[in-house]
């Protein structure tokens, strides 16, 4: 199907272009948001006509935008999380997490506009893309740690994946986990209940 885009759209055009995408993808996401309308005689007459007028409101939500990203860009967010001595989140912190986060600190963001891959599901820094508008892009990062002071220690360049790193380097030696067994131990069980 053909349509006529009334905004910039990631790896698909420019605001006004006639473009070809999947019947399902006009149907089901542009069309109903808004972002583009058919191509036929009709509306590229309309969108003609409204050009300037989108255009201007297109100019000035990437001026709010920028405005935004400005003071959000850069900024280091820390987020409290159970996690187990390897790093590895017993949850994970989804774009819905984030945005959580991000309006708490009083910026205004969709979870839509959170460009996260995969949810985040181990202890550390990870930069996380926003996108405040299609042209307008900021990185942020997340110190994902068990509590406020392992962030601040991982701010610093720390890796908290260890036991040495969690519990100190004095960790008592019998604490250690490869004195909980003997791999060369035989099995010494009775017999099994049939």
């Amino acid at each position: 199907m053909e349509v006529i885009l009334l905004e910039r759209i990631s790896r698909l055009g420019q605001m006004g272009e006639t473009v070809k995408v999947k019947d399902g993808f006009a149907r089901n996401f542009l069309l109903p948001q808004g972002k583009a309308l058919r191509a036929n005689e009709a509306n590229k007459k309309k969108f003609e006509g409204q050009r300037a007028q989108l255009e201007a409101r297109n100019l000035e939500r990437k001026s709010e935008a920028a405005q935004v990203a400005e003071k959000l860009d850069g900024k280091s967010f820390i987020v409290v999380r159970s996690a187990g001595e390897t790093g590895q989140l017993y949850g994970s912190v989804s774009t819905r997490d984030i945005a959580d986060l991000l309006i708490a600190e009083g910026f205004t963001v969709n979870r839509n506009q959170v460009e996260l891959n995969q949810p985040i599901k181990t202890i550390g820094l990870s930069n996380v893309a926003i996108a405040l508008h299609p042209e307008v892009e900021v990185t942020v990062t997340l110190n994902v740690a068990r509590s406020a002071d392992e962030a601040e220690r991982q701010a610093k360049g720390e890796t908290l994946t260890t036991a040495e790193a969690i519990y100190g380097e004095d960790i008592n030696d019998n604490a250690r986990p490869e004195n909980f067994f003997d791999p060369n131990a035989e099995f010494e069980g009775g017999e099994e209940n049939a």
